[in-house]
C-alpha cells in the first residue's frame, strides 16, 4: 500500500522520520519551504547515518542505499503528488497546518493517506477544515525520531480500522513500536505520562528537596531503569495492587497539583534561561558540550535499542 513517503517539514523531527523510512527501505521525499532548511536536514541525516555505521548498526552500503532513497525538494506539489503517505511535520501552529492541508487536498493522489506528527492538536481540530475523506491519521513520533521506537497513532471515531492497521504495519516494518489510542485525549499517552512526572520533578527541585542532577539520577537509576522493559501498570501488578493502593493513598495527597508550568520553569524562562538553546537552564552548557552530550545520548539509545531487540 505504501511505497513512497513524503515528509513535509525538514526540521529535527521531519529529518528523523525521513531517515527512519529510508533505512527501512522506502522511497522518501522531504519537502520544506527553503533550500537552506533542506540542506541542513540532508547534513543531519548524513551525520545520523554515519553514527549508525560507526556503531555497527548499518554497513556503509546500507547507509549509501538509504541516502539514495531520499529526495529533497521545495516543490510541495511534487512532494505531495508522488506520495502514498504524506507526513506533516511542520511547526505547531494550527493555521499553518490548515493552510498546508488545503494545498495537500489539491496536490495529493486520491488514495494517498495524510498524517500529522503533531504532539499538541487533537485530530478533530486538525481535520476541522479538511477531512481528506477519512484518510487522515496522527502518527506522533518521538525525538530523536530516528532512534526512539514509539509512535502514537490517533484516529477518529469513524476512521477505517483497515487504514489504522495498514499504518501500524508500515511502522512495524521500519522497526517502530506503534500504539493506538482508543479515543482522543489531550497530550495522547506518553506526553501525559511524562508531563505528570516532570511536574513533580521540577516541584522537588523548586522545593529544595534535591538538586536537578540528583532528581535526574533518581529516575535514570530507579524507575527509568525498570521502565525500559517493564511499564508502570505491569510494575504495579508485580508489586501487588494492594501495596500500590497504599502508596497512592499515602503519597498522592502530597503531590504537586499545579495546573500550569511549574514555577521553577516560569522563573527560568522569564530570565531567558531556556536550556541548551541559550546555554543555560537547570544546567549550564557550551556548544561543544551539547554536541558531546547528544552524541553520548544517541549512543546509549542505540545500545538500549539493540538490547531490547534481542529480548523481544
Amino acid at each position: 500500500m505504501f511505497k513512497t513517503i513524503s515528509v513535509i517539514g525538514s526540521g529535527v523531527m521531519g529529518s528523523g522520520i525521513a531517515q527512519s523510512f529510508a533505512v527501512g527501505g522506502y522511497s522518501v521525499i522531504v519537502n520544506d519551504i527553503k533550500q537552506e532548511f533542506l540542506d541542513k536536514a540532508k547534513k543531519n541525516i548524513h551525520e545520523n547515518l554515519n553514527l549508525l555505521v560507526g556503531s555497527g548498526d548499518l554497513t556503509e552500503a546500507d547507509r549509501n542505499a538509504a541516502l539514495g532513497r531520499i529526495r529533497f525538494t521545495t516543490d510541495l506539489k511534487e512532494a505531495a503528488g508522488e506520495a502514498d503517505l504524506i507526513i506533516e511535520a511542520i511547526p505547531e501552529v494550527i493555521d499553518l497546518k490548515w493552510n498546508l492541508y488545503d494545498d495537500l487536498a489539491t496536490y495529493k493522489k486520491p488514495d494517498a493517506v495524510v498524517s500529522s506528527n503533531t504532539s499538541t492538536f487533537p485530530i478533530t481540530k486538525l481535520t476541522a477544515r479538511e477531512s481528506f475523506d477519512g484518510k487522515f491519521i496522527i502518527t506522533h513520533f518521538f525525538n530523536p525520531a530516528n532512534l526512539v521506537p514509539l509512535v502514537e497513532i490517533v484516529k477518529k471515531k469513524d476512521t477505517d480500522l483497515n487504514l489504522v492497521q495498514s499504518v501500524k504495519n508500515l511502522l512495524l516494518s521500519i522497526g517502530k513500536t506503534p500504539v493506538v489510542l482508543k479515543k482522543e485525549i489531550n497530550g495522547f499517552i506518553a506526553n501525559r505520562l511524562q508531563t505528570a512526572l516532570m511536574r513533580e520533578a521540577f516541584s522537588l527541585v523548586g522545593q529544595g528537596v534535591a538538586d536537578a542532577d540528583d532528581v535526574d539520577k533518581a529516575i535514570t537509576a530507579g524507575p527509568g531503569f525498570r521502565w525500559a522493559f517493564v511499564g508502570p501498570t505491569r510494575i504495579a501488578d508485580f508489586g501487588g495492587l494492594d501495596t500500590w493502593k497504599r502508596v497512592f493513598d499515602n503519597i498522592a495527597p502530597d503531590l504537586d497539583k499545579s495546573e500550569g508550568a511549574p514555577e521553577l520553569i516560569n522563573k527560568l524562562v522569564s530570565t531567558h534561561k531556556l536550556g541548551t538553546k541559550t546555554g543555560e537552564g537547570l544546567y549550564k552548557y557550551s556548544g561543544d558540550d551539547v554536541r558531546a552530550q547528544l552524541k553520548k545520548r544517541d549512543n546509549y539509545f542505540l545500545e538500549l535499542g539493540r538490547i531490547k531487540k534481542v529480548n523481544e
